[in-house]
């Protein structure tokens, strides 16, 4: 990967499939992140709602540079991370 590696959240529930899904192919293709439950965390709740227009959607990845992508295909955060 590159110098970006790690360099992201993700925002998840415990009962989010799709969450549960990529998390599990990033961690095949070696790409770390840290995780945040929105659940148990109401300023991260904001956070994924501030990146998709009031709504609480997740999986939400939010990168060190403030962009933000909403239920991505691990290419997408392959290229989000190679830029």
């Amino acid at each position: 990967m590159t110098a970006a590696e790690g360099t992201f959240t993700l925002y998840s529930t415990p009962w989010c499939g799709y969450c549960h899904r990529l998390k599990g192919q990033l961690q095949r293709e070696g790409i770390t992140f840290t995780e945040v439950d929105i659940e148990k965390d109401p300023a991260a709740a904001s956070i994924v709602e501030q990146a998709n227009n009031g709504n609480q959607t997740v999986p939400t990845l939010v990168f060190a540079d403030g962009t933000a992508l909403t239920n991505p295909s691990v290419a997408q955060v392959k290229a989000q991370l190679a830029v």
